[in-house]
């Protein structure tokens, strides 16, 4: 594909400042490409607020940060109409939602009504605010972030909520050599804070998602994808399996990694691929599932392992 040129050179500034984590930057720039919205699982000091802002700079995208508090209100996120006297009318005073990538730090630890507030922002980029109705940017991109320890005080996602999130992403510690090579740029940086420089222009940008959107994908793909979402349903340790809409997900996800690879078609090791960042977070387990220690990923894992993979 011609245009794996620039997705390779979006990379490769992603991982310039964020070192030691490709996965994370893989799946984010698969999400960016499918259109959707990221949640970053981890706990403090893995870069995920870094790796989000990286993102912003090199796609030339406006960036906005909200550090989500007990006493956030939804206001505070999307803008309020404000009387002007001199007037007599009413100026819509705009809130951080109003950017291209918005940063939800520490989504889980603010009240669900404000949690909700981004709902309308994420699936239908718009926000209404006082009946009107405001459109977003075309590129508009959450990338929100949770710390899964600390989970005293907090709000846990509702699951409409989590469904609007194309996927979860676990990021982890980095290995030996990843956190070696981490403190070597930040020596060679004298302890600045690492800067990313545009490399897409908007043309590019566009061009791209629309060219993952069309992406070709045989039908035995798609019976594929089906069966993956229809197994979580009738998984003995799943409450709750996958809905069509996940089944939709799995499918885009898997369409922007092809065109990430530099292919025009899907195959199946592409939906393998995207298959736990995508389904992780959809998943309800039975109460004895959790009591024993397993996990949606375990069961994602079994999964896979199972399912007839089409030739």
């Amino acid at each position: 594909m011609s245009d794996a040129s620039p997705l390779s050179r979006l990379l490769d500034a992603l991982g310039s400042a964020v070192v030691g984590q490709p996965r994370v930057l893989t799946d984010l720039v698969t999400a960016f490409l499918a259109r959707g919205h990221v949640l970053l699982e981890g706990v403090p000091g893995v870069a995920k607020t870094l790796t989000a802002r990286s993102m912003a700079g090199a796609l030339g995208l406006s960036f906005s940060r909200v550090q989500f508090t007990p006493d956030l209100m939804p206001a505070d996120i999307l803008g309020t109409n404000v009387f002007q006297p001199q007037t007599q009318t009413f100026r819509l005073i705009k809130g951080p939602v109003f950017t291209e990538v918005l940063v939800a730090d520490e989504i889980n630890r603010t009240p669900p009504k404000t949690q909700a507030a981004l709902l309308e922002a994420m699936e239908e980029r718009q926000v209404t605010i006082d009946g009107a109705s405001h459109a977003l940017p075309p590129h508009f991109f959450v990338v929100a972030t949770q710390n899964p320890l600390e989970l005293e005080g907090t709000y846990p996602l509702p699951e409409a909520q989590l469904d609007r999130f194309l996927m979860r992403v676990r990021v982890g510690y980095p290995d030996g050599d990843g956190e070696t090579a981490l403190l070597r740029a930040f020596h060679q940086r004298e302890g600045r804070p690492p800067q990313v420089s545009r490399v897409l222009d908007e043309a590019t940008l566009t061009g791209l998602q629309d060219r993952a959107a069309r992406v070709a994908c045989d039908d035995s793909i798609l019976q594929y994808v089906v069966q993956l979402v229809r197994d979580t349903r009738a998984h003995p340790r799943v409450r709750l399996g996958a809905s069509p809409r996940a089944a939709q997900a799995l499918l885009a996800a898997a369409k922007a990694r092809a065109a990430l690879r530099g292919t025009d078609f899907v195959t199946p090791d592409d939906v393998k691929d995207v298959t736990p960042s995508v389904l992780n977070h959809r998943l309800l387990l039975k109460a004895e599932a959790e009591v024993e220690g397993v996990t949606a990923d375990d069961v994602l894992k079994q999964m896979l392992e199972r399912v007839r993979v089409p030739r």
